[in-house]
């Protein structure tokens, strides 16, 4: 899959796509049902498949002081539509100055002119341009002037009749229920991101953990999980094939150890290996318990003890 990280000077293979445009924050089992019936047009036009997307998200721009809220930042995103069978992201640069670009202008310089693109594909609500002036409507009747089709997909709900949303997933993962989360994305939930040098602290309790920083993702409910942490072979963040190690994680500020910001720190268990440096991508599986301050170290590790054996008994359950 290839990234552009701007619709300009295109490159000829990559024109002509069916494009999926979309925000499409966790890449869940609605967005996977646009990509899909857009994976079905390029298919029939024999046209590669394309998502175009806005970085930063445009709520960030609008909110800028709301918490993290993201559920997939850009690389986690990228991942999960390379593994649908993506071809090539747009990434769109989302500025001020680009959202007063009006409905018209993104149409005739951005999907015509700069991607030449065959096809587009979005979803029932999708709205665009300066004060969301152009919708689903006015992009198919202005894609028959331009010379590009249009799909719209109607919209997308479970078997209990509830729509896929981003918005539902993050009050899934606020309440600790990862698997409801897990049956909305299709997947479980997920924090990729490189390891960070900590205190190490945990070593000194026989507990080693991988830090990750938090900053660029939503919060979910605070406390301990069990987790599958899986590792590119190599050790870079290039590549495709994964291994997958279970183990235990502290979503939280540590207020045992009077820590202040909220950070994932994971322990996996029978690993020994040096992973400073690598890119891990760690599926929160379980949520065991909350956050809580302990009296000293000893009950801490005393609890991360009895906290693990409870991780391995109900991973063992649940199929990797």
């Amino acid at each position: 899959m290839t990234i552009f990280h701007s619709s300009r000077s295109v490159p000829a293979k990559a024109r002509g796509a069916v494009v999926a445009i979309g925000n499409f924050d966790g890449v869940h089992l609605g967005h996977q049902a646009v990509l899909a019936q857009a994976r079905a047009v390029a298919q029939r036009l024999d046209a590669p498949l394309a998502v175009l997307t806005f970085e930063p998200h445009p709520r960030s721009v609008f909110q800028p002081n709301l918490p993290p809220f993201r559920l997939t930042p850009l690389p986690a995103k990228v991942e999960a539509l390379k593994a649908v069978g993506v071809d090539h992201v747009f990434v769109l640069d989302f500025t001020p100055e680009f959202s007063r670009r009006s409905a018209e202008d993104f149409m005739t310089s951005v999907l015509q002119s700069d991607l030449g693109a065959h096809h587009i594909v979005v979803g029932w609500d999708f709205c665009f341009g300066h004060k969301r002036s152009g919708n689903a409507a006015l992009l198919t009747e202005r894609g028959a002037e331009l010379g590009f089709g249009v799909t719209v997909t109607e919209v997308v709900k479970t078997d209990d009749a509830e729509i896929y949303s981003s918005s539902r997933i993050r009050e899934c993962l606020k309440a600790g229920d990862l698997a409801g989360a897990a049956a909305l994305l299709g997947r479980p939930w997920e924090v990729d991101g490189m390891i960070l040098h900590g205190d190490k602290r945990g070593r000194t309790i026989g507990f080693p953990t991988a830090n990750i920083s938090m900053e660029a993702y939503m919060h979910p409910s605070l406390g301990v999980y069990a987790v599958r942490a899986g590792m590119r072979e190599g050790g870079d963040a290039v590549g495709d094939v994964y291994r997958w190690v279970d183990g235990i994680a502290n979503l939280g500020r540590r207020p045992t150890v009077d820590g202040s910001r909220v950070q994932l720190e994971v322990h996996l268990f029978d690993f020994n290996e040096d992973l400073y440096g690598r890119f891990l991508r760690v599926q929160l599986i379980e949520f065991l318990r909350g956050e809580k301050k302990f009296d000293g170290l000893d009950s801490l590790k005393a609890q991360i003890t009895s906290d693990c054996e409870q991780a391995r008994l109900r991973l063992a359950e649940i199929p990797a």
